[in-house]
Formats: C-alpha cells, structure tokens, sequence
C-alpha cells in the first residue's frame, strides 16, 4: 500500500512566521512547526512556500500528493488565477488560515478560494493545518 501524501503550499509572507505580527501568528517559524507536524504523523507530508503567484500554481498544478493544505496568504482575497488552478485540479485542496479572517479587516472577509476548495478551517492558529491534515488522513482512508 502506497503512504497517504499531502502537500502543505504556503503563500506570500507566510515565510516570515515567527518574526511577522507575533500577537496574531506566534513566535514560532512554520519550519519548527511543520517538523513536529511531521514527526506527529504517519503520512507523507511535503512543503512549499513562495511569495510568488505562478509559482504557487506551478507547485498545484505539479502536485501528485492525494490532497493539498493550501494558505494562500493575502492571495486569497485576490487571486483568480490560483483559484482557477484549484478548480482545473483533480487534487482535493483544503484552504487553511492561522487568524481568523472574519474577525480580521473586511478586506479579508472574501476568500477566492473557498468556493472551491473541499472545506475551509481558520482561526485556530498554526493547529489549523494538523486539522486540514487529519481531514485527509480521514477522507482518504474513507475512499
């Protein structure tokens, strides 16, 4: 049987985590956190982080892992072009945020992603991306 793999895609200044805004992100780098996340579970997990938006859709469009945590940063309140990928994509992408982005400026309120991405989890700090991975952990061994 072939380990479950899921890709975690990060995007603009998501790179700074731990130096960036600590009161709404943490004092921790999201390299520390992907670490323990990885030690803490039995599947495959894979990273990628630009700031860069072709290259983000490079990394969706390239994937071939069974499903994609995706925070898009600030581009999810912009960007057509990644949500588009999205919806090209035969890979099942969950939209992740570590703030709440409803309780954030109004600017943040609209996600280019959500409709199309299978579920949405946000405002639960860096936790919300074990939460995404445990979906697929329990819809891929559903199928």
């Amino acid at each position: 049987m072939t380990a479950m793999r899921v890709l975690i895609v990060n995007g603009p200044n998501l790179n700074l985590l731990g130096q960036r805004e600590e009161e709404i992100y943490g004092n921790h780098s999201f390299e520390t956190y992907y670490n323990d996340l990885k030690s803490k579970k039995s599947i495959e997990l894979d990273y990628f982080q630009s700031n860069i938006e072709g290259e983000i859709i490079n990394a969706l469009q390239a994937s071939r892992h069974d499903g994609i945590v995706l925070n898009a940063g600030g581009y999810t309140h912009t960007s057509v072009a990644i949500r588009d990928c999205i919806k090209a994509i035969k890979t099942p992408v969950v939209e992740v945020h570590i703030s709440n982005i409803s309780a954030r400026e109004s600017f943040r309120h609209t996600s280019m992603i959500s409709p199309v991405a299978v579920g949405c989890i946000f405002g639960f700090g860096m936790d919300s991306y074990e939460l995404a991975v445990d979906y697929f952990s329990t819809y891929l061994n559903k199928r």
